[in-house]
């Protein structure tokens, strides 16, 4: 790997580093061969989401679309060599492992299109969802395809398409938790990740969460309904949990990582009595760690070299 390509890959482990500290944590327990892919895949979602969430961003929306399709268009020029070699670093580096580890370019294209679904003030910006099956399809392209992007990169005992469905139930699962931790800061952006039909089903609304929001009361409706989307999540996560052991061993302890650190934000929840809109629940700094550390000890002992090219 030649410096500045390195450089692109150091720039993308920088963003996971500050913004995904569960997710880098667990990625710490991957060889140190493959920490540098998911790094960039992760870098490239950060990069695009920052694009189209514009909480800090003051500009119109023609302005962050135009961003936005400039880093589309590098993309597909980088995926397809069919023109300019990307420049951005964390397009570089994203197209890079997306070459050294054939993974689908198609799945670049549904995540970048969910992700207009996602855009502040854009035509094509959805701010609620009806019922499950309307957000499992948002889901499918902002969260089930950084599970399949991700299979490649992880390796599979099994043939990938068989272990697929496992990584996209996964990120349903990952992304399903976020949403129910983040309700109270989706709200403030204007969001509902939570199916509309299901929230009714407990007498809940949107009106009512905003209003909650805004008091700091809580309610039983919504205790009732958070608690069914809990455990809806948890299934899903049930779902998933056959394709950890797909994936090659040496990354297994990161996606076992991951996969408790995630599924303990539901126990957060649960314990802060479901409330997710006075603040955001977290797992402890020191349940992180004790889940993380035996593992992160285990793998240096059976490969020293691990400890290098983080």
């Amino acid at each position: 790997m030649s410096p500045d390509l390195a450089e692109c890959y150091r720039q993308c482990r920088e963003l996971n580093a500050q913004h995904g500290r569960t997710y880098y944590l667990a990625t710490r327990l991957l060889p140190a061969s493959r920490r540098p892919a998911v790094h960039a895949l992760y870098g490239f979602a950060r990069l695009v989401d920052e694009i189209v969430d514009a909480t800090d961003d003051p500009r119109p929306w023609p302005e962050r679309a135009a961003e936005l399709d400039a880093v589309a268009a590098e993309l597909r020029s980088g995926l397809t060599g069919s023109g300019p070699a990307p420049v951005t670093p964390v397009v570089r580096a994203v197209c890079d492992t997306a070459q050294r580890y054939t993974i689908e370019p198609q799945l670049f294209e549904d995540f970048l299109s969910s992700m207009r679904m996602d855009a502040v003030g854009s035509d094509t910006q959805v701010d609620e969802y009806a019922d499950l099956a309307q957000l499992t399809t948002y889901m499918y392209g902002s969260a089930s395809v950084i599970g399949l992007q991700m299979l490649p990169v992880l390796g599979t005992v099994v043939r990938r398409e068989v272990a697929a469905p496992f990584a996209s139930d996964l990120g349903i699962a990952f992304q399903l938790t976020n949403f129910l931790r983040d309700v109270g800061e989706d709200l403030d952006r204007g969001r509902v990740y939570l199916p509309a039909d299901t929230l009714a089903a407990f007498g809940v609304d949107r009106q009512l969460l905003a209003e909650l929001r805004a008091s700091g009361r809580s309610d039983p409706r919504v205790r009732r309904a958070l608690a069914h989307l809990v455990a809806l999540t948890r299934s899903t996560y049930r779902a998933a949990e056959p394709g950890v052991d797909m994936l090659q061993p040496d990354a297994r302890r990161c996606v076992r990582a991951a996969f408790t650190l995630y599924s303990d934000i539901l126990g957060e929840i649960e314990r802060a009595d479901y409330d997710v809109l006075s603040h955001r629940v977290v797992v402890p700094r020191r349940r992180r760690l004790r889940v993380a550390a035996p593992l992160l000890a285990r793998s240096l002992v059976r490969a020293p070299s691990l400890g290098r090219g983080a």
